[in-house]
């Protein structure tokens, strides 16, 4: 038996969501957060998020066999809230290569900080471009990737056939680039004018010896459950001047 569904789902909206937009929006150089990135919880609008994911989950967990999530606090909260008493058969499987990007001496930092602390990263970046741009301490899309590689090729043999993973809007775009066989000029077009909104659905499935994306960043659940649909970053990006 292999692996011939996917259901991504982005994390819901973080407490490092909300004060990193409010950063950015008063211009700060660094975002106000005393916590890990691992350990940064869910805000209010996020649990309200997880709840609505839940009631998606509802009339589908017969037909999911297995739920993979990152280790992060955000996203283990999302499938436990989504799950609420309702345990699968088998115990999520908490896999830390599907933890989110990595971004060394720019963590916590927003694109003014990046600018005024660090102008030499920025250069980079635009030399290098997205995908191969490693902060010093950080990982690049390309780490990112090669950490998915290996994950896809212990997963994707394993006794389940419709997965749900619960992850972060990089390791979703990541997974589309490795599972659609896509190029990093493809991968970067298609990344350029789509977000992965917080608490969306993205669903792949294999077909004719390929896989085909069926659907991305869903958030008609949330719509319907009356719950905000948030769209903040992930992570500050250094975009070019």
């Amino acid at each position: 038996m292999a692996v011939t569904e996917f259901f991504l789902v982005r994390h819901g909206e973080s407490i490092g969501n909300v004060a990193a937009t409010r950063a950015e929006l008063e211009q700060l150089e660094a975002i106000p957060l005393d916590l890990r990135d691992a350990d940064v919880p869910l805000s209010d609008t996020g649990r309200e998020q997880a709840e609505a994911l839940g009631r998606w989950l509802t009339g589908r967990r017969d037909a999911i066999d297995e739920y993979w999530v990152s280790p992060y606090v955000r996203a283990r909260e999302t499938l436990a809230i989504a799950l609420a008493d309702e345990s699968p058969d088998s115990p999520p499987a908490i896999d830390e290569r599907i933890r989110d990007r990595e971004l060394g001496i720019l963590d916590l930092l927003t694109r003014r900080g990046v600018a005024t602390r660090h102008p030499e990263e920025m250069e980079r970046r635009r030399h290098l471009g997205k995908f191969y741009h490693r902060p010093p301490g950080g990982e690049s899309w390309a780490d990112v990737a090669l950490r998915l590689r290996s994950f896809l090729r212990d997963r994707l043999d394993g006794p389940g056939e419709a997965v749900v993973v619960v992850a972060h809007d990089a390791v979703v775009m990541l997974l589309l680039y490795l599972l659609l066989g896509m190029r990093e000029d493809e991968l970067l077009d298609f990344a350029a004018d789509r977000t992965v909104l917080n608490a969306s659905v993205t669903h792949l499935q294999f077909e004719d010896g390929a896989w085909h994306l069926r659907t991305f960043s869903d958030v008609a659940h949330l719509q319907r459950e009356g719950a905000d649909v948030t769209a903040h970053p992930g992570s500050p990006d250094v975009e070019p001047a």
